[in-house]
């Protein structure tokens, strides 16, 4: 048994080709000005020839080279995802193989957005428990492959990535730095956020998943900062899902953060890429040294299920 776990590298991977909103625009109904003022997205990656495990395994060697551990030191491997195509392998299996991970437990989660949140949790807790010592935790995503391209309420909306987390045990005598998760869902709701059937599209109740989001989240996130016992007015950085600048925008009021607490806006670039949007723009913050070490850090993530999951960390 160990008092808690932290996070002590990020590391993520975005494919290479960039599609902008001028790209869609020419073969669908749409334009610039209507994408970035309903979602705020500007362009997204998509994957060529990349699947969810090669993306996963990328940002997870990234996060690896900058831990200071080695693949001999890892005992655990979860990779959050609700699109990967091949289900058995499962892509955690896969990523392990690649890594040269000996004997590991090895699992995929899909709660889709809160994906990566969930699977911290999950993580953390087996770490407390004495079930493993270090994990790799991934969120990744190839939505391009269950995205309708004809579709202008959906085709706008997102893109592939990964994120990727080293968490180790804590040391005798030190504070946890993953806080307590918060997660939950509203399945009455589920319907509207669909990846169903046999070479399935995306398919979305926008305004639904936009009422629910920015009504009923904040509370949820609030909760969150009490049980890690921190102030809303004491995080240095927020880190939501990233779907639409307007409900990060709605959050961010509801929660009182001020200007001097850096929100992740990921999106603009990326796309919303589900489970892999949470740890992909957390270890841009890390990368850019936007946050400093050890600093409090909420991570919200929420989607379909429709699901929702969240824990204050510290910084890595």
């Amino acid at each position: 048994m160990t008092a808690g776990s932290r996070i002590v590298a990020m590391g993520h991977y975005q494919p290479s080709r960039i599609v902008t909103n001028d790209d869609l625009a020419a073969t669908i109904d749409t334009n610039d000005e209507w994408i970035k003022s309903r979602v705020g997205i500007a362009e997204r990656r998509i994957a060529d020839g990349e699947s969810v495990a090669d993306m996963a395994t990328f940002a997870a060697e990234k996060a690896l080279a900058a831990s200071g551990l080695t693949a001999a030191d890892i005992d655990l491997v979860t990779v959050a995802t609700c699109s990967s195509i091949d289900r058995c392998p499962n892509v955690a299996s896969r990523v392990a193989a690649r890594l040269g991970v000996k004997a590991p437990a090895a699992y995929d989660l899909n709660t889709a957005c809160s994906g990566f949140s969930y699977a911290l949790g999950t993580v953390d807790h087996a770490i407390r428990a004495g079930a493993a010592r270090n994990a790799i935790v991934i969120g990744a995503e190839k939505l391009s492959d269950v995205t309708d391209w004809t579709d202008r309420t959906t085709a706008v909306l997102f893109g592939d990535g990964a994120g990727a987390a080293v968490v180790t045990s804590v040391a005798d005598g030190e504070e946890a730095a993953i806080g307590p998760v918060l997660w939950g869902s509203a399945p009455e709701k589920g319907d509207a956020l669909l990846i169903e059937g046999w070479q399935p599209y995306i398919k979305q109740e926008g305004q639904t998943v936009f009422r629910w989001a920015t009504t009923e989240l904040a509370p949820f996130a609030l909760q969150v900062c009490e049980r890690a016992g921190v102030a809303p007015s004491e995080l240095a950085a927020f880190v939501p899902h990233q779907a639409n600048t307007r409900i990060i925008d709605g959050i961010v009021k509801r929660l009182g953060l001020g200007p001097d607490v850096v929100v992740a806006k990921d999106l603009v670039h990326s796309g919303n890429t589900s489970a892999a949007s949470v740890p992909l723009a957390l270890s841009k913050l890390v990368e850019r040294r936007e946050v400093p070490s050890g600093a409090p850090v909420l991570l919200f993530g929420f989607g379909g299920g429709l699901t929702y999951a969240g824990q204050v960390v510290r910084c890595p």
